[in-house]
Formats: C-alpha cells, sequence, structure tokens
C-alpha cells in the first residue's frame, strides 16, 4: 500500500458512514472495521490502493478528544514545574500517577530542537519594550 488515507465516520442510526470526496467513494457497515473494509473496496474500484484509518466522530468523542487534550497539557505542565524544582523522574512519575518513560518523553519534547536548523533561515524578530528598543531620534 502506497499510501494512507484517514476518513471520518459518522453514526447514522445502527450503522457508520464514512465519505472520502478526493476520490469519491462512500464507506459504511455497522462497524467501523465494516466501514474501513467498505472504504478500502471503494477505493480499490477507483484504482487507489491504500491503507485506510477510520476516526469515529460523534460529539461524545469531540468532547473525550478535548478533555484527552487538556489532560495532555495539564501534565506536561506539571512535569515541566516539577522538573524545573529539580525533583527526579521517579517522583515526578509518582506524583503525576504516569508511568517514568512518559515523563521522559515529556521532557525530551521540552528539551527538543527548534524545528527550523537552517542558517540561511530569517531569524525572528525580537520583541523589546520601548526602553530597550535603539534610539533611532536623530542626535543634535
Amino acid at each position: 500500500m502506497s499510501e494512507s488515507i484517514q476518513c471520518q465516520a459518522t453514526r447514522r442510526g445502527r450503522a457508520w458512514v464514512a465519505h472520502i470526496p478526493e476520490h469519491g467513494v462512500y464507506g459504511y457497515g455497522r462497524t467501523l472495521k465494516a466501514v474501513r473494509e467498505s472504504i478500502e473496496a471503494g477505493l480499490a474500484h477507483v484504482g487507489v490502493t491504500a491503507e485506510v484509518t477510520v476516526i469515529a466522530v460523534t460529539p461524545e468523542l469531540k468532547n473525550l478528544r478535548s478533555a484527552k487534550d487538556a489532560y495532555t497539557a495539564a501534565l506536561r505542565e506539571a512535569v515541566v514545574a516539577l522538573a524545573l524544582r529539580s525533583t527526579t523522574r521517579r517522583d515526578i512519575a509518582l506524583a503525576t500517577e504516569v508511568p517514568t518513560k512518559r515523563v521522559k518523553a515529556l521532557l525530551a519534547e521540552r528539551s527538543a530542537p527548534p524545528a527550523n536548523l537552517d542558517p540561511a533561515a530569517e531569524l525572528p524578530a525580537p520583541n523589546l519594550s520601548p526602553d530597550l528598543r535603539p534610539d533611532t531620534k536623530d542626535q543634535r
């Protein structure tokens, strides 16, 4: 499979329904697995071979994903705050009730190098307060 395609499936009655507009393919099924298989079969009919990932979408799942994102942000903030206070990784893991590997990964994200390492790239302008900006007035 040369391509990976994501599609969103919504609940319609007792079935899930998904659509991939760029290929004009619809799929449906009683389970998400059946929807994926239906989409893959539809893609095969139009000559597209791809791995399909189906993402279930409902208001409740949207709320769940928002809560999960908020939890992850709060966890990251707590881990960083504890690390800045020289707390050991094991103590951070115990205090936050997450595995030590997760603590290590969150701390690694914090110390990751910037995304753009191109030396020719333009650097962002510093945000200087008015009293730190160079004087541009004429000197008399």
